[in-house]
């Protein structure tokens, strides 16, 4: 699989609140590390240690943080048609 053909997608949990984000560090754009119980150098450090077999989970009494992938249609947009 290509590399355009995929996106890293954070989901937060956060009470009943769904929420999407497309790295961990943008969760710290709406959200501090006191509302989420970990900083963000811990949460990019949990889930770069992480062993390739495990499922990318983090969780604390606060919330719920996954990380997985957002399969994209592959795209020609930007590129010249060539005649």
């Amino acid at each position: 699989m290509e590399k355009s053909e995929f996106r890293t997608v954070i989901h937060l949990q956060i009470g009943e609140a769904h929420e999407y984000y497309g790295s961990p560090s943008s969760l710290y754009d709406k959200h501090t590390a006191d509302e989420l119980g970990i900083t963000q150098a811990s949460l990019n450090n949990y889930f770069y240690k992480l062993p390739d077999d495990a499922e990318p989970i983090y969780t604390n009494n606060k919330c719920t943080i996954r990380k997985g992938i957002l399969y994209v249609k592959p795209t020609t947009r930007g590129r010249k048609k060539t005649e």
